[in-house]
């Protein structure tokens, strides 16, 4: 399990710096307030869960501001995906298995990789949605599989 969180994190980190930096080539993306907002969204959940899962304080009023610029929320991005590679080297076993709850969503309780899954499958879905708004704006979106990315690594 430990080593499918691990690559499941990692490739997260990989989708969203490529995906980002797609945004970031675009000059009418990088402006649009629906995309950055989403965007937003994205790191906001993932900082949710990671915060959770660390025993960490999520300051709800802070973390939902969204930055004024996009080169502002990758640098949060980026601040993010360096402390979950950081805790990903040397997560354990035994810390996946963990239960955790939060006060912000009551009567849940879900085990540490639990937690972790549903942060990489909620950015997969929204980097969809970024995808669809890049290519409508203009764009074109990058490759973002899974698959692709574990051959890319052989």
């Amino acid at each position: 399990m430990l080593q499918m969180i691990r690559d499941l994190m990692a490739h997260k980190e990989h989708a969203n710096t490529v995906m980002l930096a797609a945004i970031r080539e675009h000059p009418e993306a990088s402006r649009d307030p629906e995309l950055l907002e989403l965007l937003h969204h994205i790191l906001v959940s993932n900082r949710f869960w990671t915060l959770t899962c660390l025993g960490l304080p999520f300051d709800r009023a802070q973390e939902t501001i969204v930055p004024a610029t996009l080169d502002a929320l990758i640098e949060n991005y980026e601040a993010t995906q360096r402390d979950e590679k950081a805790w990903m080297a040397r997560a354990t076993d035994a810390e996946l298995a963990r239960a955790i709850d939060s006060p912000l969503i009551p009567g849940t309780q879900c085990t540490v990789a639990q937690a972790l899954m549903q942060v990489c499958m909620h950015s997969q879905g929204h980097r969809a949605q970024c995808a669809k708004m890049l290519r409508r704006l203009g764009g074109t979106p990058p490759m973002t599989d899974f698959i692709l990315w574990l051959a890319g690594r052989a």
